[in-house]
């Protein structure tokens, strides 16, 4: 787990290291341990080193190959290095290391771009061909670790993250208000290639790219290209047909992510996922003594998930928490905003940021639940995909059965709302969801409603496992992004065992009735759980989600004085974005407890806090 960056120059003219090196500065919190640069005229490339497997010097990056024509800058994990390094050796290669880099860099040198379908893992990496000039570069199937680049007509640099990439620019950089929309509107952000930096893009999770003829003098056009494709995947693989099999399976990828030179945790909810993963550590893997660590807020608060959190305690050896508050976000803000780098719609990701912190000094490694819900259709808005697609194909006394035992179990009227939703047009979906923000400035939204992707991208499954496949491909990857910037922050590596690909991939081939059945989401993974995870975890119905309390502390008078100066302040105003008049109302009407707009306060804070950090 580490931070690479790279400058590539097509006029011919070599690499200066000075930016190389100030790159590889702004990113040190990713690589503590180490760090290295390889220079080859027009070819530059940067590394810092937070050490997890090979702890010796000899893991260090840049990493040559044996002869030298090879070179690889790599950011991640190859968790199957082990099986891939025995079948390497067969083919006659030698290795000098114990890393997973070497293996990585080797493949390549067997397989080319093919080894991708090899890796169980997570990765962004360059490798660059001394001989033949020519670079190679790829991410990981679903966008866990990153990749940036900032691409001109004389040069292409590219970064884990993207201040290192702002600092190669010579004038401030330009808002995309495309994304601010997004953002606003939706909630949503990454799913595309577009960053909030009209200059600065993203590769795409699942795709690789190839420059060829570096030595020459000419423009340089980059053209990533997919090398995985999920919906292709699901069509050939066979689903699931017994909890016992995902059972197996599952254990099988939190095996895979215990494998480390340096400490292990876990990141633990209380939820279903992270508690199936302590559970499975402490049965399958108990030589793996476990730790957890916690966010808590109160028991009487509702985001609070003490009482579940306990009962995980007979199998840890170590748990530790932390309790985040309200004057604890008000001084670490600019910490954490700078942190992620771009806006985030909720204070979700300040609680994981917080478990992140409390984590480093016991562990280095530490396992998390992310993609799930996903894959198991854990958000509740699932139900209305679920809904619509037994409407759809006439199964109409499923639909009554399961809408009943939905209003019995869950005792809201959310899913059936999400049903009506989905059956509207993609245009009618996103004026509901532009007319619902009325706070907004109706200029801005007119301007860019009918550009955004998002309904037509995020919310039009006919299915429920086109929904499940859209959320892999356009919405998990924000997230992603915040599991990196988080633990990356605290040196630490986050790992996600159901986002192995053997599982992601079964999952979704899988028939609905193991997704959803009887109005519980997670089926197939709670009915592999049973006697494993302790019985009041499965039998929860509530989705209550990875948050803060942010509807009460934006009520405290820290904050009140702090949001009005904010929303009152010129630099506000002057955006474009917002109708002060009826922010100011939207904040009123929350101080009185009349709705909680802690979701749209924070949007706004959050957005014009980065403009100032980082635009104006």
């Amino acid at each position: 787990m580490c931070g690479i960056c790279g400058i590539i120059n097509f006029n011919k003219q070599p690499v200066c290291e000075t930016p190389i090196r100030k790159m590889m500065q702004i990113m040190k919190h990713r690589g503590p341990d180490d760090e290295g640069v390889f220079m080859d005229k027009n070819v530059g490339l940067g590394f810092v080193r937070l050490s997890i497997i090979d702890l010796s010097k000899s893991g260090n990056q840049p990493m040559s190959s044996n002869d030298d024509r090879y070179v690889i800058v790599f950011n991640g994990e190859i968790y199957n290095y082990i099986e891939i390094r025995k079948e390497l050796k067969l083919k006659g290669h030698v290795f000098k290391t114990n890393s997973d880099t070497e293996v990585l860099l080797a493949a390549y040198m067997e397989w080319g771009e093919e080894c991708l379908h090899r890796f169980n893992g997570m990765w962004a990496f360059v490798i660059y061909d001394r001989f033949k000039k020519k670079l190679f570069a790829a991410r990981d199937r679903y966008g866990i670790k990153p990749f940036y680049y900032l691409k001109t007509v004389n040069c292409l640099a590219f970064a884990s993250e993207i201040p290192p990439l702002l600092s190669l620019l010579e004038r401030k950089p330009s808002p995309d208000q495309q994304s601010i929309f997004d953002y606003l509107v939706f909630n949503r952000t990454d799913q595309t290639e577009r960053t909030f930096y009209l200059e600065i893009k993203k590769l795409q999770h699942g795709d690789c790219f190839e420059l060829s003829n570096l030595s020459l003098s000419h423009f340089v056009t980059l053209s990533p290209k997919k090398w995985y494709n999920l919906r292709d995947r699901v069509v050939t693989t066979q689903g699931f047909s017994n909890p016992t099999e995902f059972r197996e399976l599952f254990s099988s990828a939190v095996g895979l992510r215990l494998r480390s030179d340096v400490p292990v945790g876990v990141c633990l909810s209380g939820g279903l996922d992270s508690s199936s993963i302590a559970s499975i550590i402490a049965k399958d893997y108990p030589e793996n003594k476990l730790k957890t660590f916690s966010v808590i807020f109160g028991k009487d608060i509702k985001t609070d998930e003490s009482e579940y959190i306990e009962k995980i305690r007979p199998f840890a050896k170590q748990m530790k928490f932390i309790k985040p508050t309200a004057e604890s976000l008000y001084n670490d803000m600019p910490d954490f905003i700078k942190t992620i780098g771009e806006p985030v719609p909720s204070t979700g990701p300040y609680a994981q940021y917080k478990v992140f912190e409390l984590s480093k000094g016991s562990a280095v490694v530490l396992l998390n639940g992310q993609g799930a819900d996903e894959m198991l259709a854990g958000y509740h808005y699932f139900f209305g995909f679920y809904f619509k697609d037994l409407f759809k194909n006439l199964r109409l006394g499923k639909l009554s059965s399961e809408l009943i035992q939905y209003l019995v179990k869950h005792k809201n009227l959310f899913g059936i709302k999400t049903f009506i939703y989905f059956m509207l047009s993609g245009r009618l979906r996103t004026c509901i969801m532009g007319g619902e923000r009325k706070y907004l400035n109706p200029e801005f939204v007119n301007q860019f409603k009918n550009s955004s992707h998002i309904v037509g991208n995020l919310y039009s499954g006919e299915n429920l496992n086109d929904a499940l496949m859209d959320h892999f491909e356009y919405k998990l990857e924000h997230l992603l992004k915040w599991e990196d910037r988080n633990s990356m922050r605290f040196s630490l590596e986050s790992r996600l065992p159901f986002l192995d690909y053997r599982l992601v991939e079964k999952c979704l081939a899988s028939e609905d009735q193991w997704i959803i059945q009887n109005a519980q989401t997670k089926f197939i993974l709670k009915r592999a759980m049973s006697g494993i995870v302790p019985a009041k975890i499965l039998a929860r119905n509530d989705k209550i989600g990875f948050g803060a309390p942010q509807d009460i502390w934006f009520r405290t008078r820290l904050f009140r004085d702090f949001i009005f100066n904010l929303i009152q302040s010129k630099s506000f105003k002057e955006r474009g974005f917002f109708n002060i008049g009826k922010s100011q109302n939207l904040y009123q009407n929350h101080l009185k407890n009349n709705g909680d707009f802690g979701n749209d306060i924070w949007k706004a804070i959050n957005l014009e806090l980065w403009f100032r950090n980082n635009i104006d």
